[in-house]
């Protein structure tokens, strides 16, 4: 079995993300400061370095304030 990671899906929520960081105008330390977090954080998870779990995912949506919903309904 493939690590989540590595699949289509999640690549596909990291792009998501990362559309939706720079549509907010915000730069990855920005949204890591709003997180209360390293920027490496937001660095590792949009590059795939890390993955993100339900709750870090609902968090950083929250931050962006877009709907995890829809994010999760173009996958």
């Amino acid at each position: 079995m493939t690590k989540s990671v590595f699949t289509t899906r999640y690549k596909r929520l990291r792009q998501r993300l990362i559309e939706a960081r720079r549509a907010s105008g915000l730069t990855q330390a920005t949204l890591a400061a709003k997180l209360q977090r390293p920027q490496s954080f937001v660095s590792k998870y949009e590059r795939g370095e890390r993955r993100l779990d339900l709750i870090e995912f609902l968090e950083v949506a929250e931050a962006l304030n877009v709907d995890a919903g829809n994010i999760l309904g173009q996958l």
